[in-house]
Formats: C-alpha cells, sequence, structure tokens
C-alpha cells in the first residue's frame, strides 16, 4: 500500500504521541496535520473535523480514502499493513502480555486524566485545577504501581517491556510517563518505567516522536 498518510495530531496529546511512535517505528513517512484541541474552544468539535472523525478526538490516521480512528486499533492496522519490525510479538502468550501492559496504560489510566474529562470538571463542576491535578496524580500513580509490579517481576522484561524490540505496550507507555511528569507525579517508586522510558527515548523513533519536536508544538 502506497498511499500517503497523513496523522491528525496535536502536539501533547499522549493518544498521538502512540501513533507517531509507532510510525516512526516502522520507518513510514506520514505528514502532521495539527489539530489543536483548546484553541477556538477546540478544533476537534469543527463541522470539518467531526467528519472525519465522529468521536471528535485526536488521532485520526488517513491513509489514502481511509480515516481510521482509535491509536491502539492504528497501531495493530500498522503492524498487519507493514510487519516488520513488528509492534506485536511472535507468540500468543507474548502477545497477551504486550496488549494487557497496552490496556493498563490505555483503558485504565489515561481515559480518567483525559482533556475532556478534566474541562468537563472544569466547566460543569467547577472543580478547582488544585484538586483536578490531584485527580490526574492519583489515577496515574494507581497505574503505574501496577505497572511497575508487573514489569520488574517478569522474566519477560528486557530493555522494553516485553524483551529487547519496543512493541506496542512501549508505544503506551511512554507517552504516559511524559504526562506524569507535566502532572508533577514523583516517579521514584518506578525504576523500572524510568528504565524502560530511558531505553526507548534513547531511539531515534521514540525521540522523534516527543510532543516538544513536533511542528505543531508552542
Amino acid at each position: 500500500m502506497s498511499e500517503s498518510l497523513q496523522l491528525y495530531s496535536y502536539w501533547r496529546s499522549s493518544a498521538a504521541y502512540r501513533v507517531r511512535i509507532g510510525l516512526n517505528l516502522k520507518g513510514l513517512p506520514y505528514d502532521i496535520v495539527p489539530v489543536h484541541l483548546v484553541r477556538d474552544g477546540g478544533q476537534q468539535h469543527s463541522d470539518a473535523y467531526r467528519v472525519l472523525n465522529p468521536q471528535e478526538l485526536v488521532p485520526t490516521l488517513g491513509h489514502g480514502q481511509r480515516r481510521l480512528t482509535q491509536s491502539l486499533a492504528i497501531l495493530e492496522y500498522l503492524d498487519e499493513v507493514w510487519p516488520t519490525p513488528p509492534l506485536l510479538p511472535a507468540t500468543a502468550r507474548e502477545r497477551q502480555r504486550v496488549r494487557a501492559l497496552a490496556l493498563l496504560v490505555a483503558c485504565e489510566v489515561h481515559p480518567l486524566n483525559n482533556l475532556r474529562v478534566l474541562q468537563y470538571f472544569e466547566h460543569e463542576w467547577n472543580v478547582p485545577q488544585p484538586e483536578r491535578d490531584q485527580w490526574v496524580k492519583h489515577w496515574i500513580e494507581d497505574g503505574f504501581r501496577a505497572a511497575e509490579a508487573l514489569l520488574a517481576e517478569h522474566p519477560s522484561t528486557g530493555d522494553f517491556c516485553e524483551g529487547e524490540m519496543p512493541t506496542l505496550a512501549d508505544c503506551c507507555l511512554v507517552p504516559q510517563v511524559y504526562n506524569a511528569r507535566r502532572f508533577g507525579v514523583d516517579l521514584t517508586p518506578y525504576p523500572t518505567i524510568r528504565r524502560i522510558e530511558a531505553a526507548c527515548l534513547a531511539l531515534p523513533a521514540f525521540d522523534a516522536a516527543r510532543p516538544e519536536n513536533q511542528p505543531d508544538a508552542p
């Protein structure tokens, strides 16, 4: 499939960050189409963007005439269409573990501190900023306690979440560590997470995907 790829992205969106990592690991060229999640009331809510993604979320990946949504589904699509290097390992047991680690972040941690949740707290319930920040920190810390145990105590953990090559799990973990730092989470209790993050960010594919390296970063 030779059609060009367009990633509708916001520089600080952790879900878009996941997909940038995956695209970079695959060595796939793509164009960033910025969607500012705050400016103009949130450009993801515009009529034009709603046609692309009725959920009004980023990322959306354009591949030819297709418009693909949901970061984990996009990453698995990339793995099926461009299988080398793989984002999922060879055996069913390994794939289950990688998916479980990815879903821990993408389904258990990230949705609770997503922008739209925090905006709802602010605009509908008038929750003050310190309380909103504490909410975010609580759920990141809760998830990281579990992730640290799953990683530190498992013989399959290598330089990365599963073995010696980055996988779907690392694509999810690194953006969540970025969010943790952004909200002032103390990462001292999570040495395995910090070690894996450092191994990932030493790779050009991860470094190029960092929020501060995006064309729409301020």
